[in-house]
């Protein structure tokens, strides 16, 4: 591996993580409009169709593979697009975009302590203290501590909503293992492709029982701008960017980039005008401290394996 080689996966990561942050603040927009279930829908139609094209130009497109394994991606894809999507951003509705993006950050520990549940590899002790300090960072960004946010409203309700939807994430990357002989193209597509039908069907009984309303076309439109954002940048790019850097620089190295997300988040606040509060500040350095600690270890590791 060159040097260009790897400033340019190190830029496809820094591009991903900028544009993940900045989907906290879009999606906030889009639900002014339109609510976390018809957004869900809406958002990963477009998804699919992009990756559709994407997945078409590149040719001899493989199927049967999708109708060999079709019941495994879909309940995958509902896991990844539907769990994850929908709970994130219900969460992201009574709470702020920083809040959201240093949840999401989390991931790679609750990814630790699934394998010790799923696995039953054990953590050692520094990761217990890893998550740790990590979940006191959370409690300090989510407010905890005093609850509220700075125009005096609660966001613990919508930030354990969130974290609970990051676990649906965890399940479709763990996902990935049981159908290998796919790419990731394939994978994010077919997934895509196949949880739609769900996905409809959960946004058309939340309608009914009365927990999401169907948008108006006016909504829509209104929305179009951070819808587009969400679809293209925040969605199918980054999620392409992001594994062409972990294809390069490999998965230990990539995941230290997952860091950065409430960090870009913090900063368009800040660019935006929302000051962030000291334990908002604190919290996130923990959290980035942590999970730097945890991709160090796991590096070290990796090495003596080899």
């Amino acid at each position: 591996m060159n040097n260009v080689s790897r400033w340019a996966a190190m830029l496809a990561l820094l591009f991903a993580t900028a544009a993940w942050g900045g989907l906290f603040h879009a999606g906030k927009l889009v639900l002014n409009n339109v609510d976390p279930f018809w957004f869900t829908v809406v958002r990963y139609t477009g998804a699919a169709l992009l990756l559709c094209c994407i997945l078409l130009l590149q040719g001899n497109v493989r199927w049967t593979l999708l109708r060999e394994h079709w019941l495994r991606l879909a309940s995958l894809g509902l896991m990844g697009y539907g769990m994850f999507g929908i709970l994130v951003f219900i969460g992201l509705s009574h709470s702020v975009p920083s809040h959201g993006a240093v949840i999401m950050a989390t991931m790679p520990i609750t990814t630790l302590l699934m394998r010790w549940v799923f696995e039953r590899q054990r953590p050692q002790l520094w990761a217990w203290c890893v998550v740790a300090l990590a979940i006191f960072g959370v409690s300090l960004v989510s407010g905890v501590w005093h609850g509220n946010t700075a125009e005096g409203q609660s966001t613990v309700v919508g930030d354990l909503i969130a974290f609970v939807g990051t676990v649906g994430w965890i399940m479709y990357t763990r996902g990935q293992a049981s159908v290998s002989r796919l790419s990731v193209i394939e994978y994010t597509t077919f997934t895509a492709i196949l949880a739609l039908p769900g996905l409809f069907a959960f946004a058309l009984v939340a309608t009914f029982l009365g927990y999401a309303h169907r948008p108006a076309p006016a909504d829509l439109i209104a929305a179009i701008p951070p819808i587009l954002y969400i679809v293209v940048i925040g969605t199918v790019l980054a999620a392409l960017a992001f594994n062409k850097g972990v294809r390069t620089l490999g998965a230990v190295h990539g995941i230290v980039f997952i860091n950065l997300v409430p960090v870009s988040a913090l900063l368009i606040s800040v660019a935006k005008g929302a000051l962030p509060n000291g334990s908002e500040v604190v919290g996130t350095l923990l959290i980035i401290v942590a999970l730097t600690v945890q991709a160090r270890k796991m590096g070290l590791a990796v090495k003596a394996s080899q």
